[in-house]
């Protein structure tokens, strides 16, 4: 359950998967099929509980989540924790700890305004929260990518993005969402050998070529709750329509 054994498993060219869940009974099944860490999903976890992503969820109700699944699972956890919920470092520091999170994603979009935080400013968040907790996992999200029509046209500034929050002591930085190839290639190669975490996406590259380009960490984000409670949704038509499910 340690941090170092999560730090340990980012290599780049050997990224460690996670397929992001929301409950104990699922990262008891990620454990079952091998994986050495069970990663939570902010979308899944909220949504799960009744509430929009984006700190849609009460900061109470997302902690209570992450520390059933540690509880219920003996492989390092780590836990998206959103853009902290407003919480001051240290004290996000001490709730992810008690939770039993040894890891967090930490995201740079600012749910106040609904723009991107100041670099500098998240840089200090950043260090501030390596400062309350040597041993916590950081993963740095970068969002530039998120809402740009042309990726390339801020590769630029996510790559500054990612070297600020990994000089301020993040282990990972994550350019979430991005759509082009090319673009994930080039953030990878200009960062190397910092650690980069992709966002596995069905219409991009697979995993072996994630992997090629020397990614350290493969997220599923939301990819396997949207995926679960399509086949809910199918099954429920189906039964509505007087199909037996099974």
């Amino acid at each position: 359950m340690s941090a170092a054994a999560l730090r340990a498993l980012h290599v780049p060219g050997t990224p460690l998967l996670l397929p992001n869940i929301w409950d104990a009974a699922g990262a008891r099944q990620v454990v079952a099929a091998g994986f050495p860490v069970v990663a939570t999903g902010s979308a899944a976890v909220a949504e799960s509980l009744g509430y929009p992503d984006h700190e849609g969820a009460p900061p109470d109700e997302m902690f209570a989540a992450a520390a059933r699944i540690a509880r219920a699972v003996d492989v390092p956890v780590t836990v998206d924790a959103e853009a902290g919920y407003g919480l001051a470092p240290a004290e996000l520091a001490a709730r992810l700890a008690g939770a039993g999170a040894v890891g967090c994603n930490l995201e740079d979009t600012d749910h106040a305004t609904g723009g991107l935080a100041d670099p500098a400013r998240h840089a200090d968040r950043i260090a501030a929260l390596r400062a309350a907790d040597p041993d916590l996992v950081i993963n740095a999200r970068v969002d530039v990518f998120l809402r740009a029509e042309d990726q390339h046209a801020v590769l630029k500034e996510g790559v500054e993005r990612a070297e600020a929050y990994l000089a301020a002591g993040a282990d990972c930085v994550y350019p979430i969402l991005v759509r082009d190839a090319g673009v994930l290639a080039a953030f990878v190669d200009a960062l190397r050998p910092a650690a980069v975490n992709a966002l596995y996406l069905p219409a991009g590259p697979g995993l072996e070529a994630l992997a090629g380009m020397g990614v350290a960490r493969i997220s599923l984000g939301a990819g396997l709750w949207r995926y679960t409670q399509s086949y809910v949704e199918k099954t429920l038509r189906g039964l509505a329509d007087g199909v037996a499910p099974y």
